[in-house]
C-alpha cells in the first residue's frame, strides 16, 4: 500500500468515476454524477482539500466530439458537481504519442503543478488501471473505484481499493484529522487553471 500522509490535493477521473461513462460524450443533457459523487466533493471541499479533474478525451482527436462539445459537457459537471480547482485534459489519442495521456504521468503533474502541490502529496481517484498506473508514474497514491466496466486483473494490481467515492472522501478526511495542519508558505492558496491546454 502507498505510504498514507496527509493529502494535498484529490485528483478525479471523470469518466465512470465522477459521472457514469457515456464514451466520447458531447451532450450535456446526458451527464449523470456517480452515486455520492456530490456528497464526497463537498465534504472533501469543507475540509480544504484542493480537488481537480484529469481526464483523457481522445474523442477530440479522433474527431468525434468538438472540443466545444467537451468544454459544454465539464461545464455541466461543474453545474451538478460544484467548481474544481483545476482541469487537466488530454484531448490526444493513444498514437499520438504524447506525455499527458494516461498511464502518462503528464496530466497530474499538470494538475499539481496549478495547484502548488507535490505529485506525491496528490491522491489520484479512478476507475481502471490507466488511472492507478498514472499515479504510480507521477509519484502520487491511487485509489481505484471498481465499476462493472473495471477489469478484475485492474481490481487485483490496485495500490488501494475503496468502494465508492463516499468511501474514499471518509478515507481521506480521517487521515486529514489525524495529521498535523500543514505550514502556511506565501501568501496565495490554490489557482484555479482556466480552460485547458493541447500538449
Amino acid at each position: 500500500m502507498f505510504e498514507q500522509r496527509r493529502p494535498g490535493a484529490v485528483l478525479f477521473d471523470r469518466d465512470g468515476t465522477l459521472i457514469r461513462d457515456v464514451p466520447y460524450n458531447g451532450d450535456p443533457a446526458r451527464v449523470q454524477p456517480m452515486p455520492g459523487a456530490l456528497e464526497a466533493l463537498s465534504r472533501l471541499r469543507r475540509a480544504d482539500l484542493p480537488v481537480a479533474v484529469v481526464t483523457n478525451q481522445s474523442g477530440v482527436a479522433k474527431g468525434l466530439i468538438t472540443a466545444d462539445e467537451m468544454e459544454q459537457v465539464n461545464a455541466r459537471v461543474e453545474e451538478l458537481l460544484g467548481p474544481f480547482d483545476a482541469w487537466a485534459i488530454c484531448v490526444h489519442d493513444d498514437i499520438d504519442g504524447c506525455t499527458c495521456r494516461k498511464p502518462a504521468p503528464g496530466l497530474l503533474i499538470r494538475a499539481a503543478a496549478v495547484l502548488d502541490v507535490s505529485p506525491r502529496e496528490c491522491v489520484m481517484v479512478g476507475d481502471i488501471g490507466r488511472d492507478m498506473e498514472a499515479a504510480r508514474a507521477a509519484g502520487a497514491r491511487g485509489i481505484l473505484v471498481p465499476t462493472e466496466q473495471t477489469l478484475r486483473a485492474e481490481i487485483e494490481q490496485a495500490p488501494e481499493l475503496a468502494d465508492d467515492l463516499l468511501d474514499v472522501a471518509e478515507r481521506l478526511l480521517r487521515e486529514v484529522d489525524a495529521a498535523p495542519a500543514p505550514v502556511a508558505v506565501g501568501g496565495s492558496a490554490w489557482s484555479r487553471a482556466l480552460g485547458w491546454s493541447r500538449w
